[in-house]
């Protein structure tokens, strides 16, 4: 029996460092276990700008012909192609290899099966996981593989449908930065920018696995320079940073200011709202009190969720939510297959600067009045589950509700906070609101560090 290293399986997709970890042995392992968990007949294989992807994408291709599994390959896509590829092309499922924000020595695979639906660790990810460990699967001799692996190209269609949420005809000229960050962002926006009346400054564009720019990750402060320093050289209305697989996007203002995707989930919660009044949304547990209190407004109703898109696509699901937000920047529309998207966000963002006339700072400012936040601040604790204890214990008897779905959230009568455990890195994230201001939230922060500083 020939054993693999699964230790880069998380709860919701696959994720390790190269070459321990991640390598072609298991890429084409993994690719013969969805072969035989799936009883899969037709699939897709996407891959992102790493270095390390187009030979995992490989491997992984040929594991899945060699278990009987005629595949389509979409070669360098977005997550999001990926995603929309399972159920426009009424696939069996679809995989996306990339490792999104990590940093380049890290790699990984997204799995969705019928209709877009994550596999996560709850419905098959475990199974699956087994069956790369433990199963024999000899290499087949003799495979032609140009006969059951076909080169597909899934962008026009996928452009035809992210286009549909917005009306192009009313849109009017803006001046967008955009920064792919050396990503796959690049080729989808050059797709949808033939039909926008849009004028793009590109910026860090091509796709490059080195990352000469930095790791793109824009919820790094440091990795935001570059948009910033761009939308004020040139002028900009709206600047646009994308992750590494471009399902997130990140929006800076015209004065080249970060927004943080705390007013984001909120603008794009209204915007949902107005189009379909009591329609119901998702949020999570760091961000509550904006969305609740636009459901409120608009007679809908605002549901919360732990933290992790299998978890959020779920609970669309469920209660056919029309959208559904993160801190993250994930953002999720029920007809993207209830899917996330790093392009649906920035098109309706950029669509209400035109129709409201109002600039990006405009449109966000009366949430900023209304909810002051802290920002997530992450630490990083020798014992996270004492720590957060510790908090609970220092706060008894002042809070009015508490919850423990996803971490640990208190809620007072002007403000809440959250505190809770990442799932992909060793640090405790502190999120605070407040109808109170800004000198309180700092005030409420320090407290909090104070509290947690002994486990420091």
């Amino acid at each position: 029996m020939n054993i693999c290293n699964t230790d880069a399986f998380k709860s919701y997709d696959i994720r390790g460092t190269l070459p321990t970890q991640i390598n072609e042995v298991f890429a084409y392992r993994l690719g013969r276990a969805c072969a035989l968990f799936l009883s899969a007949s037709r699939m897709a294989v996407g891959y992102d700008a790493r270095l390390s992807s187009p030979s995992l994408a490989q491997a992984l291709m040929e594991g899945l012909v060699d278990g009987g599994v005629k595949v389509l390959d979409l070669g360098l896509v977005g997550t999001e192609e990926i995603y929309f590829a399972s159920a426009f092309l009424k696939l069996d499922a679809a995989i996306m290899v990339t490792a999104s924000h990590n940093p380049a020595h890290y790699n990984g695979m997204k799995l969705v099966g019928k209709k877009s639906k994550p596999i996560s660790g709850d419905n098959g990810l475990e199974s699956i996981r087994k069956l790369v460990a433990l199963a024999d699967f000899p290499k087949p001799s003799g495979i032609d593989y140009s006969q059951s692996i076909t080169t597909f190209n899934i962008s026009d269609p996928y452009t035809t449908c992210i286009l549909g949420f917005i009306e192009v005809k009313h849109c009017k000229p803006l001046k967008i930065v955009v920064n792919a960050g050396n990503g796959v962002a690049g080729h989808m926006l050059d797709a949808l920018a033939k039909y926008l009346p849009f004028t793009f400054i590109r910026i860090h564009f091509e796709p490059d696995g080195h990352f000469p720019n930095g790791i793109p990750n824009p919820l790094l402060p440091d990795r935001r320079q570059s948009t910033k320093d761009a939308v004020i050289e040139h002028q900009a209305d709206l600047g646009i940073a994308w992750d590494g697989d471009a399902d997130r996007c990140f929006l800076f203002d015209e004065q080249g200011r970060f927004v943080d995707a705390y007013y984001v989930v909120g603008l794009l919660a209204e915007v949902f709202l107005q189009l379909e009044p009591g329609a119901c949304i998702i949020h999570e547990s760091r961000c509550s009190w904006l969305a609740q209190d636009l459901a409120q407004r608009y007679k809908g109703k605002a549901l919360s969720s732990p933290a992790g898109h299998a978890l959020i696509k779920q609970k669309m699901r469920q209660f056919d939510a029309i959208y559904g937000g993160e801190l993250s920047a994930h953002h999720y529309f029920r007809d993207f297959n209830y899917c996330d998207s790093g392009m649906i966000p920035w098109l309706l963002v950029a669509q209400l600067i035109n129709t409201r006339d109002l600039s990006m700072s405009k449109l966000v400012e009366s949430y900023q009045q209304q909810l002051v936040i802290s920002g997530e601040i992450n630490m990083q604790l020798n014992n996270a589950e004492l720590a957060t204890l510790a908090v609970y214990e220092f706060y008894a008897g002042q809070f009015e509700s508490d919850d423990n779905s996803d971490g640990l959230s208190l809620e007072f009568k002007d403000w809440r906070f959250n505190l809770r455990q990442s799932a992909s890195e060793p640090l405790l994230r502190l999120n605070i609101e407040s109808r109170l201001s800004q000198a309180f939230v700092s005030e409420k922060t320090l407290e909090i560090q104070r509290i947690l500083k002994p486990f420091m």
